[in-house]
């Protein structure tokens, strides 16, 4: 993988965990949301376009 070995992987593994342990569920938490929105964004879903909102026009 991208010509880094299983100890190479392990240690960048071991050094994220290290740096960001104490807030990496908040982290994933924010990069989970940033992906569904993206997600949405690319289907041209849009929040003002659910049935139950009301349109001003």
């Amino acid at each position: 993988m991208f010509g880094i070995g299983h100890w190479e992987l392990l240690l960048i593994v071991l050094v994220i965990f290290i740096l960001f342990g104490h807030r990496l569920p908040s982290v994933m938490r924010s990069l989970g949301r940033g992906v569904v929105e993206f997600k949405e964004g690319m289907a041209g879903v849009d929040k003002d376009d659910e049935p139950g909102a009301k349109k001003d026009a």
